[in-house]
């Protein structure tokens, strides 16, 4: 038995994928104990879209530490914070019209989620909050009782409540339109539906089986909460930061949500922060209503910052995400033709992708013959059924050559 099976928890999940010992990393590499690389194509679930130890990210975060720069701040103000402000707003509010204040809610995206529930509570005095079939928003209470997952949910040990969950887009496979259910719901007097507080969604089911939304849905949901005075609190956790694209994954849609919810890689370099950015006119908090030891992480703010300065001062890192997104949907594409009697099907926007199995047993088989082979994917989805990728955004094209050869090689091993 080996240290980590004596003393760590029987929770641990990634690493039963992948037993080995990692030691370092770079770009989008990791190696292990022994020094065997592994492609990777999983970017810490989403949270190094810059990939590993980006040499920029790196040297700002290093000069930071070398000059004794604060690390531990709670919510006080430190240069590292100011700095990170003014070049989110110069990079990422003011070219998209956006007018967010921004609430630091800890160190993680559950955080982010619990904080934009917690408001749009107290802004409307209501309790019910409608979520979406698939969804996935966290681990805490709050979080959890708008995720769909029965296995997660399960978890909580406490009924979950306050909650209604919807079909998400494409759920009846276009049998009905969109909405018709929501709707009639919320216009019938006898629905039983309780007035709803928000909408919380993801615009990319990433954990729910990559599951995208189209715009038109997207558009069609903004729509219908402003008809009717609901809050839409947009979770984009592990699809913004340019996963899709565009920084945020609602732009291309054209909506411009109450609350967003960010985390994962707008640290850079994988740190932990959070950030619930909130309409002006629902920053009704009082000082201290939602606060958090950790929600002012200084090195996470400066490699943030030194992100938005490297990545978002131009369309360039976005045009080669959704550049390279197509060109992994392409080989998807011939891959489900190749094996039209496995009922195959290729899922997903930008660098977020995947291919659905017909079970979870299938393609945590694929993901394993990929590891065999030096390739690290997950499986995702309510019963792990999609072989899911998320390279860093950084990744090359000769990476991409070679990530996608493996999963042929690795889809042709199971499959044949």
């Amino acid at each position: 038995m080996n240290i980590f099976e004596e003393l760590e928890s029987e929770v641990r999940s990634y690493s039963r994928g992948w037993p080995v010992v990692f030691d370092r990393a770079q770009g989008s590499r990791v190696f292990d104990e022994d020094g065997k690389a592994y492609l990777d194509f999983f970017a810490g679930a989403g949270a190094l879209n810059y990939g590993h130890n980006n040499p920029v990210l790196k040297q700002a975060l290093l000069d930071y530490i070398q000059r004794d720069g604060i690390t531990h701040a709670l919510d006080m103000f430190t240069v590292a914070k100011k700095n990170f402000l003014e070049t989110f707003k110069e990079k990422i509010l003011e070219p998209r019209d956006l007018d967010y204040k921004i609430v630091f809610p800890g160190p993680g995206g559950a955080n982010a989620v619990e904080a934009a529930l917690k408001l749009a509570r107290k802004v409307t005095g209501k309790e019910s909050v409608i979520n979406f079939t698939n969804a996935f928003h966290g681990m805490t209470l709050g979080a959890l009782s708008v995720t769909g997952n029965s296995m997660k949910r399960g978890g909580a040990g406490v009924p979950l409540v306050h909650a209604t969950p919807m079909p998400y887009d494409a759920y009846f496979d276009g049998q009905y339109p969109d909405f018709l259910y929501f709707e009639r719901l919320l216009e019938d007097s006898g629905s039983g539906l309780n007035e709803p507080a928000a909408v919380i969604v993801e615009g990319v089911q990433g954990e729910g089986g990559i599951n995208a939304a189209s715009l038109a849905w997207l558009k069609g949901l903004a729509d219908l909460c402003a008809k009717h005075g609901i809050l839409l609190i947009f979770d984009d956790v592990q699809m913004g930061c340019g996963r899709t694209g565009p920084f945020f994954s609602f732009e291309d849609a054209g909506i411009k949500p109450d609350i967003v919810c960010l985390s994962k890689s707008i640290g850079g370099y994988g740190l932990p922060m959070a950030l619930t950015l909130i309409k002006p006119e629902l920053d009704v908090w009082e000082p201290g209503e939602h606060n958090g030891t950790f929600r002012g992480i200084s090195p996470a703010f400066v490699t943030a910052t030194e992100a938005l300065r490297t990545y978002w001062s131009d369309d360039e890192l976005e045009k080669s995400t959704k550049a390279k997104g197509e060109r992994i949907a392409a080989a998807f594409t011939d891959i489900v033709k190749a094996y039209p009697e496995a009922n195959l099907v290729a899922k997903g926007r930008g660098l977020a992708r995947g291919i659905e199995f017909e079970s979870g047993e299938l393609a945590g088989k694929v993901c394993a013959a990929a590891f065999e082979r030096g390739l690290l994917m997950e499986t995702a989805g309510p019963d792990g059924e999609v072989m899911k990728l998320l390279p860093p955004l950084t990744v090359t094209d000769d990476e991409i050559t070679e990530g996608l050869k493996i999963i042929d090689e690795s889809i042709a091993t199971v499959l044949k």
